[in-house]
């Protein structure tokens, strides 16, 4: 249960004790070089050092439990940023950086930035996780249309000829997300340019083992990579057809619809360079959800634990770009 009383929240030193007790488990270890061995590693207790400073006696360089984590470098107080991190964990439609600036009392400049640097630390490491799915199991694969996109997209139709706004255009000027769910697993969501049969191949493959079943719409984006996979059925929408026994694609369906639910009812707008931050927000805590017996404080101490070896410098978020 949460206790926004608990001193993690309210006491740095405390806030870094529960980061090290996260990060250290065995013991502290020198993020430069790897040292673990206790007997080479000495904690410094002049009065002019810092408090959790620890020095390695094998490269000689001074470290803290946030050295090489997306907290590296920062003048917050790590209490906030504990706080901040149990916020976003749990909230499960997301935070605005308005609310998180007037909940932590810091400019909305510094929320905004940490919320970006939170999301950066939810990000998952699909390539050590492995594929979903496998045999015997279900893979639910769609894509969505999000927003207006900050760069007109022109089909190679035109070619070469400039895009002209005339009439209505569907999806084609919104942005495109496509996503595969496990049933009873993870979902992995992705920001693309535009939903091809190319695309939608390559992230299918990359990310969902062939051995499993896959049950799509009737979008004619699936069919030709559908038959590489195991089994291949569709439900037909457009005929008001969305569960055929145990074919359907509402597992997914719900996955947007609380995606779009927190785009549009809590951050309201987000530029289309940071797109696949905020889709990494809501997959880590989806992967991370209620049903799957998962608490708040798990999720937030999960989200502690992912925050080693990322960094996000306020220079490199400045300068995203889509050009």
């Amino acid at each position: 249960m949460f206790d926004l009383t608990a001193e993690i929240y309210h006491d740095a030193d405390k806030a870094r004790e529960h980061l090290e007790a996260i990060h250290w488990p065995h013991g502290p270890f020198c993020p430069h070089c790897g040292n673990a061995n206790p007997e080479r590693i000495t904690k410094l207790a002049g009065k002019s050092t810092r408090p959790g400073v620890y020095k390695c006696n094998e490269c000689r360089q001074p470290f803290s439990v946030t050295v090489g984590t997306v907290f590296e470098r920062s003048k917050i107080p790590l209490n906030k940023w504990v706080l901040a991190s149990h916020l976003y964990a749990s909230s499960k439609k997301g935070m605005s950086a308005h609310q998180l600036h007037r909940m932590l009392g810091v400019t909305y400049k510094t929320a905004w930035f940490m919320a970006h640097r939170i999301r950066e630390a939810m990000k998952e490491d699909t390539k050590s996780s492995g594929p979903l799915g496998g045999e015997g199991k279900t893979i639910e694969a769609d894509e969505t249309y999000i927003g207006k996109r900050d760069v007109p997209y022109v089909s190679p139709q035109r070619k070469g000829r400039p895009f002209i706004k005339k009439g209505k255009s569907g999806g084609a000027q919104k942005r495109t997300v496509v996503a595969l769910v496990e049933r009873g697993g993870s979902v992995r969501s992705f920001h693309v340019e535009h939903a091809t049969k190319a695309t939608v191949r390559d992230i299918l493959v990359r990310n969902a083992d062939r051995k499993s079943t896959l049950y799509t719409d009737e979008s004619n984006l699936y069919p030709i990579t559908g038959l590489e996979f195991a089994t291949h059925d569709t439900v037909k929408h457009s005929a008001k057809e969305y569960v055929r026994g145990i074919v359907h694609t509402n597992t997914i369906e719900n996955v947007f619809s609380v995606f779009k639910r927190g785009m549009i009812g809590v951050y309201q707008h987000c530029g289309e360079a940071h797109l696949h931050r905020y889709l990494a927000e809501f997959d880590f805590r989806y992967n991370r959800r209620a049903a799957l017996k998962i608490s708040d404080a798990e999720r937030a101490a999960d989200l502690l634990r992912m925050a080693r070896d990322k960094r996000l410098t306020y220079r490199r978020i400045g300068e995203t770009s889509l050009a």
